[in-house]
């Protein structure tokens, strides 16, 4: 006699719980129980009924509501706190790309509608990248809202392939750009003091182009980095940093210190308090403002340098601070200077390990370990 799966409790019922395709706030599978006074038999049936309309997609609200919209009213809602510039990666995978799903329903959405939509970028492994992304926090989205099964979900993402995207290598500076920044002959004074800062402070641009003179400490040589401007469109609008909700203070190097107080002092004297602003009306720098500071300090640089400059970005130079720092491990910790660059200790590691790596001598290595 074969063997009953579920065991008779001591209420006179058979009982289990089954998945009903939902999950709770937590994260965790939603399970509903099923009872039987029948049999085991009969529980089992009702198990196996209960699979057969989670599969169906029955344990969801019934909505006609197409994926499109979906999309879009998830970007208004759930990504309304995210910066603006995300906003816009939002604004740009959703228009540009989902928009080609035209009239599906979000309830019918499949495998093959995310893989149409990859195709159809294809050659641009980045915005793949950003198109998988959007997709799969739309879908896991829907299941909270009870939109979409779960199972239907996880099925369709575990089936997807990742896409493949490397970004472009950091470097840092090169010998010759690091010789040129304190070489060249710079046109406006902000020129100077804004590479200065970046340089030996390892700012981000959008935290050096919100500094104002109540950051800096001459007495004891340091900055502060409390706010941050993003730019909308070309206009400025103040966000919080990466560290957000706290203050990050940094030392200023006796190198970039001279000049760097003395254009403070110069813009105390003007009566402003911002560092950088507009020549026209002392407004915060606007985007266009700011690539014309850019282009006059790789002009200034060029000028001077002995190779020529290719790629020269401020993340350059961010990279360019942390490796430098690296480079003094374990004379500074990995975990202060992820807290001067305010960013964590994993992306300083990777930093680190590729300098190890680069220092390493393999050969030597083995043939001292196997000659020992």
């Amino acid at each position: 006699m074969a063997n009953k799966k579920y065991t008779l409790g001591s209420d006179g019922y058979y009982q289990t719980k089954v998945w009903d395709g939902t999950y709770t706030k937590s994260g965790h599978k939603h399970r509903i129980t099923l009872r039987s006074a029948k049999s085991s038999r009969d529980l089992e049936r009702q198990v196996t009924e209960m699979k057969a309309q989670v599969e169906a997609r029955n344990f969801v609200r019934d909505t006609n509501i197409l994926f499109i919209d979906y999309a879009r009213s998830w970007k208004l809602v759930y990504k309304a706190r995210t910066s603006n510039n995300t906003k816009r990666m939002y604004d740009n995978i959703i228009e540009k790309h989902f928009t080609a799903l035209g009239t599906i329903k979000l309830m019918d959405i499949q495998r093959i509608h995310i893989e149409t939509l990859l195709s159809n970028a294809d050659g641009h492994a980045r915005t793949q990248q950003q198109i998988l992304l959007t997709f799969s926090q739309i879908l896991k989205s829907a299941v909270v809202d009870k939109l979409l099964a779960a199972n239907v979900a996880e099925e369709i993402l575990r089936n997807t392939d990742k896409v493949k995207y490397k970004p472009k290598e950091n470097r840092a500076l090169t010998p010759a750009e690091k010789k040129a920044v304190f070489e060249a002959d710079y046109k406006y004074a902000a020129d100077q003091a804004y590479l200065y800062l970046i340089y030996g402070c390892g700012l981000r641009r959008e935290e050096c182009v919100a500094l104002s003179v109540f950051d800096f400490n001459f007495k004891k040589s340091e900055l502060s980095i409390s706010r941050a401007y993003e730019y909308i469109v070309n206009d400025a609008g103040e966000k919080g940093t990466k560290t957000w909700n706290s203050v990050r203070t940094v030392p200023i190097p006796q190198k970039v210190l001279p000049a760097i107080r003395d254009y403070v002092d110069s813009v105390k004297r003007s009566g402003r308090t911002q560092l950088f602003v507009t020549m026209k009306d002392s407004k915060p720098f606007t985007k266009s403002a700011y690539d014309r500071m850019w282009e006059r300090i790789l002009t200034s640089m060029q000028a001077v340098c002995e190779e020529k400059i290719v790629g020269l970005t401020g993340h350059v130079f961010r990279h360019n601070y942390c490796s430098s720092l690296c480079y003094q491990i374990p004379k500074i910790s990995i975990k202060r200077i992820a807290e001067l660059m305010g960013d964590t200790e994993d992306m300083v590691m990777k930093v680190y390990s590729h300098i190890l790596a680069e220092k390493e001598d393999v050969e030597g290595a083995v043939n001292a370990a196997i000659n020992f």
